[in-house]
């Protein structure tokens, strides 16, 4: 059969990076399960249990050579993912066989394997998060002080400069980055707690010592690599974590989003350009576009991705006491293309903003069309001070502006505005000035120094600290 004629999900086939899919692959999961049942069969050695040294060497030496084809057989027959694991796992170590999965729950691997998955896969995006961060931060630090149209309501505002929009893309990749970095401040495994949460079947295992109950849960978290666990759980681990990651994941949707958005239309402006390759083809009938294909993509997997969370809350908010199956199946597909989908977002991010073209001439066009009319106020003052009077040459700028208005949008000519003021001697006093009265910079307040003190202030310490994950670049698959 050809593999053409399976669906086959498009996060792996051309969006995701291979790093994040075998996050979440199969190979990472159940060895992950084995690593959970040696370090549970180790701690209970320690603690006195009537595990050998054989028994555990035979574990570790079997810890990675899975027999799925045998697994898949057991799951066929028992209904059971985790217990067919079991049992292929003691097939293959015979020995231990009967202290596999000792006193646990399916949730022992299950849940605790899942959440250093979820965590494995934050550190993929705070890698890629950052990298993000590094390439707008070189962008807006090179055009911190080209002026350019700011727009509210969409349309020209007051100035800004094209360095200073990007810090607006960075400060929310910033907030991004804070809660992530938040939410890895608190991450927790499920640990030891057995079917219902109680840790009944290790009280039991040995002999009432609450102690020991306790201390093994330490002990295993900590050959895992970790120190914390929920203080108490059900059987799993509180579902309602699965939503704060997916709301963290949504909100670097968020923001690229409307990085992609603002890309999208500056690209319609002809002002700025996503990049574009030699041979790439923007239309397949109208040869001469430049499509923003890698904004819309992005913005395409930001609009799937912010409808994601929505799915968690309904899993955590319908977990029946200590726990239902209804999860399961659920999150299995959720939780892994919550993670592919920003894996494949922040990809092209750091594609797009690593190779962002700047027209300077386009924008210094629109700026000539707009900045006659944002100077009037300025023009206006300087007649003042010459000695003019404010009403009279307001009520003049007044009739002049709305005549080379009516040029512009009626008769589908250039702003003529500073003509027709250099021809009105009411405006005497400025006539051989207009030209430094109407340099742009003079327009932009303090975005520059805004743009430097911002990226000193936040983004460096955020790029220091993580200076070892810089320099990757990302890749636009297809």
């Amino acid at each position: 059969m050809s593999d053409k004629v399976l669906y086959e999900n498009p996060l792996n086939t051309r969006y995701a990076s291979r790093e994040m899919q075998e996050n979440f692959g199969d190979e990472k999961r159940f060895r992950l399960w084995r690593k959970l049942w040696i370090a549970l069969a180790e701690a209970e050695m320690e603690l006195g249990l009537s595990i050998t040294e054989e028994q555990i060497a035979e574990l570790r030496d079997h810890a990675e050579d899975i027999d799925y084809d045998r697994a898949d057989e057991h799951e066929r027959r028992v209904r059971h993912d985790v217990m067919a694991h079991v049992l292929t796992y003691g097939e293959a170590a015979p020995s231990a066989k009967g202290i596999i999965h000792l006193g646990a729950t399916s949730c022992f691997v299950d849940c605790n394997s899942e959440l250093i998955v979820l965590r494995d896969g934050l550190e993929i995006l705070l890698r890629k998060l950052v990298n993000v961060i590094e390439k707008l931060k070189t962008f807006a630090l090179k055009y911190k002080d080209v002026p350019t149209l700011g727009f509210t309501h969409l349309q020209p505002a007051q100035l800004t400069t094209v360095g200073k929009r990007a810090t607006l893309w960075l400060q929310d990749l910033m907030l991004d980055y804070e809660s992530l970095q938040n939410l890895l401040s608190h991450f927790r495994l499920r640990g030891v707690k057995g079917t219902t949460g109680t840790q009944a079947s290790f009280l039991e295992l040995f002999e009432g010592n609450s102690e020991k109950v306790k201390e093994l849960e330490r002990r295993v978290v900590k050959k895992l690599g970790y120190e914390r666990v929920y203080g108490v759980t059900g059987q799993t681990y509180p579902r309602k974590f699965d939503y704060n990651v997916l709301c963290v994941l949504s909100q670097i949707a968020q923001s690229a989003y409307k990085f992609s958005n603002d890309i999208r239309i500056l690209q319609n402006m002809k002002e700025v350009e996503e990049p574009f390759e030699q041979s790439q083809i923007g239309s397949s009938a109208m040869a001469y576009k430049r499509n923003p294909m890698r904004s819309e993509r992005m913005g395409s997997l930001c609009r799937y991705m912010l409808s994601l969370p929505l799915n968690s809350a309904f899993t955590a908010s319908t977990q029946w006491f200590e726990r239902t199956l209804d999860d399961s199946a659920n999150r299995r597909i959720v939780n892994a293309q919550a993670f592919l989908t920003v894996d494949a977002i922040l990809n092209i991010y750091m594609n797009v903003a690593e190779n962002l073209v700047v027209y300077e001439k386009v924008i210094q066009k629109h700026l000539a069309q707009e900045l006659p009319f944002m100077a009037t106020e300025n023009i206006m003052m300087e007649c003042v001070k010459a000695g003019g009077d404010r009403q009279e040459l307001h009520e003049r700028i007044r009739v002049l502006s709305m005549e080379a208005g009516k040029h512009v949008k009626q008769e589908g000519g250039e702003n003529d505005l500073l003509e027709l003021i250099k021809q009105d001697s009411l405006f005497a006093a400025v006539h051989g000035r207009l030209d430094s009265i109407l340099d742009a910079k003079n327009f932009v307040g303090r975005a520059p120094e805004q743009t430097v003190e911002f990226i000193q202030a936040e983004i460096v310490p955020i790029l220091e600290k993580h200076k070892t994950l810089l320099g990757e670049s990302g890749e636009v698959r297809v």
